[in-house]
């Protein structure tokens, strides 16, 4: 068997072009004739347009149209792609979105008005000439004010600003209310899972362009799923067939979810160009990116964990607001709820759970999945809470975790998943021998000889990737499936390009796949090249998010690998004259079992296209097969995390000077990819953690609009991370045994975070329980004076 096959780590391929500065994203992509797009955004956070007056604009030099909301009549608005039932039964409360603003603005960074130019210049001096007139209404910014009666409505046309009030298990909740009644000791936590801006290196770009000869229309767009976007935009918004639209995502520079979504302003270069007869571009600003990219987070939630005399869980009740924002984005009603709320038995039995979400919406940006989406809001308050009650009950935090392991798999949680194989204890038996907990007391004494406070974090935690089957979740309210698609193309002399709908903006994607397709070849990987991001070369997919690549595109291209495989071995008994039954593929050989017959890989493949000796009425010419994989169930990778901290007493800065992270990913296809990925997302998770905050005033104004004023984790404020996934218990229901592992270091590092600091400072003998994230000097330095 050739080297670099499933299990080995193979040096990412595509880093070479990125290292070079050869990668291919959409601001490097120009077009003959290219016209430029500058968007007039609200400044106001809520308000009605009194005045838009383009006459002076329209004659400033270079300017081609300008499009004001008037020239969308008839399109329609950008759409949501889940529906949530609320617990009463009745849908959500769905206002439209439009492209451009309608009569009124609603969040600061709303597009109202756009001038397409020659140049970026002349069409942002444009749009400065524009005369604009908003009369200001009242802002509502908080959630739980935005529910009171009386509340400013952010739409009008709705009953209120409750976009849904969901309960899960609905059935469940009178049990819950009375084990909590009835329980030994009930744990109560109120805390904030602040929002974020994701901020991924690349900022959103789009490039428009309409073939007047063939009536076809083309999108260059920064997405992690091309194929959603062309059934999105092209079916719901601009009513554009999807074979007279190809969009394509090419090189991207990292996403973590905010390119997930349908944006308006990919729509209105695919409106525009065909309107002004050239291809219309548009590249986002950093300034422009924070008001106006899908943010993340941002709940506000109250739990409760009931135990009985021996720490034994009874019951979990919660209580969340969720933001929507001032609109609802492509997935954003299932975050906090099929993708949080059916998370909250983490890694633990318990009985009975009750999740209710209030999502609201808010004159702020819209709130999407970011990185986890959910299930770290979800480990995040459960974990927290665990800690709490381990402290109130005088039960080691540790001790309290494997007392409530799930141990026995299958196992059916009360809030409707299944999890198919884990091992808790393993997991994090790897963790304390990581960490080496025996000598945390001697490194305590070092630090308090410095001046240091230092403490000790642990916790688990479980997510759920892949999400699926699509007949499921359609019943949950998705409006798109959720399979996955590969075609794998043989060439004559042996070579194979794999089509697939997953998309690669970091993830590795163009090293892992070719290592898995060899693998089963028995040929080595640089034969295999993976091609993906162009909805007219590969077939209909769902693209990249929630860790699905490998467990779901991975698993369509073993399929259609396998496809590939039996034909080829039908082509390799007519050329040996055998059985098909009694052809073996291995390390490219194809052979006849018990004789020494062979042949080569390349002989059969170049036999499928030169088709002389096998009967054509048997066997069809060519080597080409395509397969799409729906999952029976996600995956659920898990774990445990350790962190040490130092505080400083007179500052309250947060040093990390350990992280530990020990991951059972299931079957690892590249392990230097797989530390990558765990690596990124401790570093995003710390962020959130200590630094991390989009604050909005009570006008609505984002007071952390740029790089000075929200905090983004340098390599100075993260460790060096000690990661191990050989804690392996595979995935039962794909074939290739993997499990989702991109989105699991942000998942579990926040309560880690948190779970340090408030052990160091109890430790120094502060009364203090809980500090909302994020853990910045002055917010820790407050706690340790109130406490």
């Amino acid at each position: 068997m050739p080297d670099g096959g499933i299990g080995a780590s193979n040096k990412r391929r595509e880093d070479v072009r990125f290292l070079t500065g050869k990668g291919n994203y959409t601001d490097d992509i120009n077009i003959h004739g290219q016209a430029h797009v500058h968007f007039l955004r609200s400044d106001i956070a809520h308000g009605k347009i009194k005045r838009l007056d383009t006459s002076d604009a329209e004659k400033m030099p270079g300017v081609l149209r300008i499009f004001t909301a008037a020239d969308f009549e008839g399109v329609g608005g950008i759409p949501c792609g889940w529906q949530v039932t609320d617990r009463h039964g009745n849908p959500m409360q769905e206002p439209k979105h439009p492209v451009l603003a309608e009569g009124k603005v609603r969040y600061v960074g709303e597009m109202i008005a756009a001038v397409v130019a020659e140049t970026p210049a002349q069409a942002r001096d444009a749009a400065e000439a524009i005369v604009l007139d908003i009369e200001e209404l009242p802002a509502v910014i908080d959630m739980k004010e935005a529910v009171k009666d009386g509340a400013p409505k952010v739409h009008d046309e709705l009953e209120s600003n409750l976009c849904y009030d969901w309960g899960f298990v609905e059935e469940n909740r009178e049990a819950v209310d009375e084990a909590i009644r009835g329980a030994h000791h009930v744990t109560t936590l109120e805390l904030v899972n602040n929002r974020l801006v994701a901020n991924p290196m690349e900022p959103r770009v789009a490039i428009g362009i309409y073939d007047q000869a063939s009536g076809d229309h083309t999108l260059y767009t920064t997405s992690q799923n091309p194929h959603v976007i062309r059934l999105l935009m092209g079916a719901f918004v601009l009513g554009i067939p999807e074979h007279k639209l190809r969009v394509v995502s090419p090189d991207v520079g990292g996403g973590f979810g905010s390119k997930i979504f349908h944006y308006a302003e990919e729509a209105f270069c695919t409106f525009a160009a065909k309107a002004v007869g050239r291809p219309v571009k548009w590249t986002c600003s950093r300034s422009e990116a924070f008001i106006s990219d899908a943010q993340g987070r941002d709940h506000v939630t109250k739990i409760e964990l009931a135990l009985d005399e021996e720490g034994h869980f009874l019951a979990i009740r919660t209580e969340t607001y969720a933001n929507m924002g001032a609109y609802l984005s492509t997935f954003a009603p299932s975050v906090p709820t099929w993708l949080h709320g059916t998370l909250m038995a983490g890694n633990y039995r318990t009985p009975l759970i009750y999740v209710n979400v209030k999502a609201v919406f808010t004159n702020t940006v819209p709130v999407d999945a970011y990185r986890g989406a959910g299930r770290p809001e979800a480990s995040f308050q459960l974990e927290r809470v665990i800690d709490k009650a381990a402290r109130e009950m005088g039960i080691d935090p540790v001790e309290l975790r494997r007392r409530n392991f799930i141990t026995e798999f299958p196992y059916a949680t009360p809030v409707a998943v299944e999890y198919d194989t884990g091992d808790y204890n393993a997991t994090m038996d790897k963790l304390l021998e990581m960490a080496d907990v025996a000598g945390f007391e001697k490194r305590l004494e070092e630090s308090r000889k410095r001046g240091k406070l230092r403490g000790l974090g642990i916790n688990c935690y479980i997510e759920a990737c892949g999400i699926a089957p699509s007949n499921l979740v359609g019943q949950l309210g998705a409006r798109a499936g959720l399979y996955e698609s590969a075609t794998v193309r043989v060439n004559a002399t042996g070579g194979l390009v794999v089509m697939t709908g997953s998309h690669s903006h970091g993830q590795g994607h163009e090293t892992a796949f070719p290592q898995v397709v060899a693998d089963m070849i028995g040929i080595d990987p640089s034969m295999v090249e993976v091609v993906h991001g162009d909805t007219a070369n590969t077939p209909m997919g769902m693209g990249t998010y929630g860790s699905r690549s490998l467990a779901v595109g991975g698993s369509a291209i073993v399929r259609a690998t396998e496809k590939i495989i039996a034909k080829a071995k039908k082509i390799a008994a007519h050329l040996m004259e055998a059985s098909e039954a009694d052809i073996e593929l291995k390390d490219g050989q194809f052979t006849v079992a018990g004789t020494d017959k062979s042949v080569a890989w390349g002989d059969v493949t170049l036999a499928a296209y030169v088709p002389h000796n096998y009967p054509l009425e048997d066997l069809e010419p060519g080597l080409e097969e395509t397969a799409f994989y729906d999952p029976a169930n996600f995956t659920y990778p898990a774990g445990a995390y350790a962190c040490e901290v130092e505080v400083d007493p007179d500052t309250g800065k947060v040093e990390i000077v350990s992280f530990c992270a020990a991951d059972d990913f299931g079957n690892i296809v590249n392990p230097m990819i797989v530390d990558g990925q765990v690596h990124g997302g401790l570093g995003q998770g710390i962020g959130q953690a200590l630094l991390e905050h989009a604050v909005y005033d009570e006008n609505g104004q984002l007071l952390t609009g740029s790089f000075m004023d929200y905090a983004m984790p340098r390599a100075s404020d993260v460790p060096f991370y000690k990661v191990d996934h050989s804690c392996q218990t595979p995935c039962t229901h794909n074939p290739l045994g993997v499990k989702g592992c991109g989105e699991a270091g942000a998942i579990g590092s926040p309560p880690a975070v948190v779970n340090a600091v408030v052990d160091a400072l109890q430790r120094a003998g502060h009364d203090v329980t809980h500090i909302d994230m994020p853990l910045s000097p002055s917010r820790v330095w407050a706690a340790m004076q109130q406490g």
